[in-house]
């Protein structure tokens, strides 16, 4: 068994491909939210679940 084996292990490659995955889809997040800021919301809507005005 050599010295770094262990890391080429199905476990470590499995949590090595994960851990990239994650980093890549949170760089594609940051650059999704500069590119494209979300709308504010400008005035609060009625609740559906109000009882009606009588």
């Amino acid at each position: 068994m050599g010295y770094l084996d262990r890391r080429r292990s199905l476990k470590m490659r499995r949590r090595k491909s994960q851990a990239k995955k994650k980093a890549r889809l949170k760089r594609q997040r940051e650059v999704k939210k500069v590119v494209t800021p979300t709308p504010k919301k400008t005035a609060a809507r009625k609740s559906s679940k109000a009882p009606p005005a009588a």
